[in-house]
């Protein structure tokens, strides 16, 4: 992946590994509810078509229109929590610090931007926060949120048209990315990667990125997750593993009894 980087086909790609086992009978709601117990988050979903369930912690919001406001805040930086207080104000101002985490992050935002671009009223996409530090249950998190003024007669459904697939689990450019995904990738993602959300009457919508989540087919007892790590020139390959085992703890955690 850092020689497609180093000869100028992308910039930052999110690399993602699978995690699977079969045999397993499990109860998806319980397993669900236990999930969101050691690894609470904003944008957790439980999602079932009739033999395939979705076991959904996730902290990132994809996208979300309230009236004529876009808002998308993608997830680019990711830090362990520490062992007390003070270790975590340290971690946090380590990861704000990090030049590696910053420029995945920051990449993710320009390519958010151009995405709103193509929907929104001229000059009125902004940044109102860059390089925000969230803390979760097993992790702390770099967030950056874009927002924009949609234009009149524009659909809602064109806005998550030129939003989808989202940045933050693709790269940039992401057309490029995807075709070096789809290359390098062992697992297809399926719905990993993919959004759930809800449309109101009015037109507004809430999507998150499905992340942190666990796919249970109950009719072949099997299960999976996956979880991902951004590449950039200044990636090292032991640090994004450890990352992607980071983000996997939760899930882990909820079998372990």
């Amino acid at each position: 992946v850092k020689d497609h980087i180093q000869k100028g086909d992308i910039y930052e790609m999110n690399f993602c590994m699978e995690f699977f086992a079969e045999n397993c009978f499990i109860d998806p709601f319980e397993s669900y509810l236990r999930l969101n117990d050691i690894s609470p988050a904003p944008f957790s979903a439980f999602y079932r078509l009739p033999e395939h369930y979705l076991l959904c912690s996730s902290p990132e919001r994809f996208i979300q229109k309230n009236g004529d406001t876009i808002i998308s805040q993608p997830i680019k930086g990711t830090a362990r929590r520490g062992t007390s207080p003070e270790k975590d104000e340290e971690i946090k101002t380590e990861l704000f610090n990090n030049l590696k985490e910053r420029s995945e992050n920051v990449m993710i935002v320009d390519l958010v931007r151009n995405d709103l671009s193509h929907t929104a009223v001229k000059d009125s996409v902004k940044i109102d926060e860059l390089f925000g530090i969230y803390s979760f249950a097993q992790v702390h998190q770099m967030v950056s949120t874009i927002t924009s003024k949609i234009k009149s007669g524009i659909h809602f459904s064109d806005v998550i048209r030129h939003a989808f697939p989202m940045g933050s689990m693709t790269g940039a450019p992401k057309i490029r990315a995807m075709q070096i995904i789809e290359e390098y990738e062992i697992t297809k993602r399926g719905l990993y990667s993919g959004s759930v959300g809800y449309i109101s009457p009015e037109g507004d919508f809430d999507f998150n990125v499905v992340i942190r989540s666990i796919q249970y087919n109950q009719s072949l007892q099997s299960l999976s997750f996956m979880t991902g790590s951004a590449i950039t020139s200044l990636a090292n390959a032991g640090d994004e593993y450890q990352e992607c085992l980071l983000k996997a703890k939760a899930m882990m955690r909820i079998f372990e009894e």
